[in-house]
């Protein structure tokens, strides 16, 4: 601050009773109004060179005020925030209106004083401070260096209404510093799994517990950032000691065992929106929950997977999403495209599970189940050797080469068509025995089969990154399997196929499925299943022979199929540095104004904003202006900045233009309608980080998917841009091979067969090509 006196840095001058301030004697234009804690207010000039320490320290001075100034601190009169030194010069320039309270030392002692009185009263209003303050750094370190996480602790433990809301709502957002509540323990996680599987607990109870068990997952020590203590592959890595990352998938979900019931409260509240709720609490309610799940479904470990999966399976949380992706809620997109990227993820790592049942008590169970319900008896052929398997249509009585390709997946949908009509499964098999053997169709080869064509159908095989579009069947995967395989066998029967017709009736099935399945988002289920039970042999065919001309046989070959699988994968990382490129790069956004309350911390400071990502890829640091100006590279120009990892979910169609863009903008929309290349960042408490509006549509691709792509439990895309690259992408280098292929003359066969294994290991790799 500066004056005419050179041995003092403030000259603040008191306003009128009529609030204008008097004719300046010195020449020297205030910045900023201030006002103190008695509530006079001053108008100073405030020097931009000077910390807040000495800002603090000249005004208590000049004012003459009696209390030490390490007591105080600046805040924003209007929006609370804390003056620090990294936005002291924006404030000044912005003249924002100061006010002199107690700092954050002072403010975090009286409030952990308050919390052990337990008086309700103020104990409400202590927490409501709270739950704003330990955002704030400078707070938080305070708060923890004086044990108010062990007091917070005790008051979670005991309270209930709005203060338990307000209590675990400050616990939220101390969670989201990466330090300071490592010493959280069993008990507490105990705790708040019984909050939240209370059928008695408020919304406003339930979010914060729902995104503090979301924490706790995602603080898995494979997820630690730095260094980590070493072990062994067997085990799992080790967080260094104090570490926040300790916790994960295993510390959440034995407490939820532990406690009766509180999975299938989660599940049970992912009940599609109530029409007058749809575009308020609910459907944030309903995405937290769903947000839950997929946490636990992307850090689920190994001991736990089998069990965790069933325990889904058996609450059908897969016709859950479905009926969220029949409400049409746009708030809801974003987490439902996430869940079904983790299905395919589990999908995929089912179809690879070898099939063990000397090994698998569960594996060993199924098929006995499915031998069981075949009514055939076990012999012995002709040569002796057992006759079991090979009775119900595999080609070896070896299940675990059988199930080969299939894995664990095969083995579900196989058990899964038995049940739907066991009586049924029995009169099938026992037709196909009846028949000479080379008219008999191989019922469990044929399951098998079909397993691998919805793979091909929904690129299993390369579960990097879901499409853009909901996929209700995918989700339905063991009931299109039992469709499509009851088409098999039907096709069998009416074209009175032999052995040598197995390929040719999977290639039928394989048109059939690509035919039932379009337009899958859109199309109902009534419509599949006409499609898969009531078409006839000669229609099917016809069609078939239509695209086998416009097409190439060559591409439903195994080692074909194979390679487009590996480009897919690498198609799919291709476009996902290209986006995280783009975000280095920086680009400038409209800001947006939320259609729909979403709890926004601040208002932008203009109608432009530029962002760019950092280059470790943790911050996307950003700048508000009133007009577009050239950005220097690197972050110096972009004061602001907001943390990767606070980023849960982002939403498409959100925010419409800011009122006063109609003038400057005439092509975009004046009605409070969302923009659709509108985009949204939210925290895992819903509130809204970020409201933009891209300026194009390849703008809103490039970082609509871009940031998806760098959170770690997304696994989908949003744009139809983005998923057509990956697959143009695909075609494109499939082709460039299979042009190379077929210049060199070379014949692709349809399979390959493993030669015999060595006699013995008297020979060594050479490095040599």
């Amino acid at each position: 601050m500066s004056s005419t006196n050179n041995s003092t840095r403030a000259t603040p001058s008191p306003l009128t009773t009529n609030g204008i301030p008097p004719k300046s004697t010195t020449g020297i234009i205030p910045t900023n109004n201030v006002t103190t804690k008695a509530g006079v207010t001053v108008r100073a000039r405030i020097d931009p060179t000077l910390t807040v320490e000495d800002v603090v320290r000249q005004l208590c001075l000049n004012l003459k005020v009696a209390e030490p100034y390490t007591n105080l601190a600046l805040r924003d009169r209007d929006t609370e925030e804390l003056i620090t030194n990294e936005n002291l010069r924006k404030k000044i320039k912005n003249k924002v209106h100061l006010k002199l309270v107690n700092s954050s030392a002072i403010e975090a002692a009286g409030i952990i004083e308050k919390l052990g009185r337990r008086d309700e009263k103020s104990l409400r209003m202590s927490l409501f401070s709270l739950q704003k303050f330990i955002k704030e750094e400078k707070f938080a370190q305070e708060f923890l260096d004086r044990d108010g996480l062990r007091e917070l602790v005790d008051v979670i433990d005991s309270a209930h209404g709005n203060t338990l809301a307000y209590a675990l709502t400050a616990m939220q957002n101390l969670m989201d510093l990466d330090y300071g509540w490592s010493t959280l323990d069993d008990s507490f996680i105990s705790k708040v799994v019984q909050i939240l599987s209370s059928p008695n607990s408020l919304i406003n109870v339930c979010r914060p517990a729902t995104a503090i068990l979301k924490k706790l997952v995602e603080a898995d020590p494979a997820n630690v950032v730095g260094p980590i203590i070493a072990s062994s592959s067997r085990t799992p890595p080790v967080a260094p000691p104090g570490s926040v990352y300790r916790y994960g998938f295993q510390s959440v979900y034995e407490q939820m065992r532990r406690q009766k019931g509180s999975l299938e409260t989660v599940v049970s509240r992912l009940g599609s929106p109530d029409t007058a709720m749809a575009q308020h609490r609910q459907v944030h309610w309903i995405s937290l929950f769903m947000m839950l799940i997929n946490s636990l479904l992307s850090h689920v470990n190994d001991t736990y997977w089998d069990e965790f999966i069933a325990d889904l399976e058996r609450l059908n949380v897969r016709k859950a999403a479905i009926r969220l992706m029949s409400s049409h809620v746009d708030d809801l997109t974003s987490c439902v495209l996430d869940f079904q990227a983790n299905i395919v993820r589990v999908t995929y790592k089912k179809k690879i599970t070898v099939v063990e049942p000397e090994v698998e008590l569960a594996h060993l169970s199924a098929l006995h189940y499915i031998w069981e319900c075949s009514g055939v008896q076990e012999e012995l052929d002709s040569e002796g050797q057992p006759l079991k398997w090979r009775k119900l249509g595999f080609d070896s009585e070896n299940i675990m080469e059988e199930f080969q390709d299939a894995g664990v997946l095969g083995l579900d949908c196989l058990v899964n068509f038995v049940q739907d009509d066991p009586d049924f499964f029995s009169k099938v098999i026992l037709e196909q025995l009846s028949r000479p053997q080379e008219r008999r169709c191989p019922v469990a080869k044929a399951s098998n089969e079909i397993v691998e064509l919805l793979s091909q159908h929904w690129t299993i095989f390369a579960p990097a990154y879901s499409t853009s579009t909901f996929q209700p069947f995918l989700l339905n995967f063991p009931k299109v399997h039992c469709l499509a395989l009851h088409f098999f066998l039907r096709m069998w029967n009416e074209s009175a196929s032999s052995a040598d017709d197995f390929g040719r009736i999977s290639a039928l099935t394989r048109s059939e499925i690509k035919v039932a399945l379009q337009q899958e988002s859109t199309r109902p289920w009534h419509e599949v299943e006409h499609d898969f039970l009531e078409c006839e042999y000669r229609a099917v065919r016809d069609r078939q022979m239509l695209e086998l001309e416009a097409g190439d046989d060559l591409l439903s070959k195994v080692p074909v199929r194979n390679l487009k699988e590996k480009l897919m994968r690498e198609s799919a990382e291709f476009v996902r540095q290209q986006r995280i490129h783009c975000l280095l790069q920086g680009a400038w956004f409209l800001n947006g104004v939320p259609t729909q309350h979403t709890g926004s911390a601040r208002r932008p400071n203009g109608q432009w904003r530029f962002m760019r990502l950092d280059t470790g890829l943790k911050y996307l640091h950003y700048v508000d202006s009133p007009a577009k100006f050239d950005v220097r590279n690197g972050t110096e120009d972009l004061p602001e900045r907001i943390e990767i990892a606070a980023i849960s979910q982002i939403t498409t169609g959100t925010c419409a233009p800011l009122p006063n863009l109609a003038r400057d903008h005439p092509d975009l929309s004046t009605s409070l309608s969302p923009s659709p290349l509108s985009f949204s960042l939210l925290s895992g408490g819903g509130e809204s980080l970020a409201d933009q509006i891209a300026t194009d549509q390849s703008r809103w691709a490039d970082w609509t998917d871009g940031l998806n792509m760098l959170r770690r439990d997304s696994g989908h895309v949003t744009s139809e841009e983005t998923a057509g690259y990956i697959k143009a992408l695909t075609e494109i280098g499939l082709k460039i091979k299979l042009l190379d292929l077929s210049g060199e003359k070379v014949d692709i066969p349809s399979g390959l067969v493993a030669g015999p294994p060595p006699t013995n290991t008297d020979f060594f790799f050479s490095d040599l090509l």
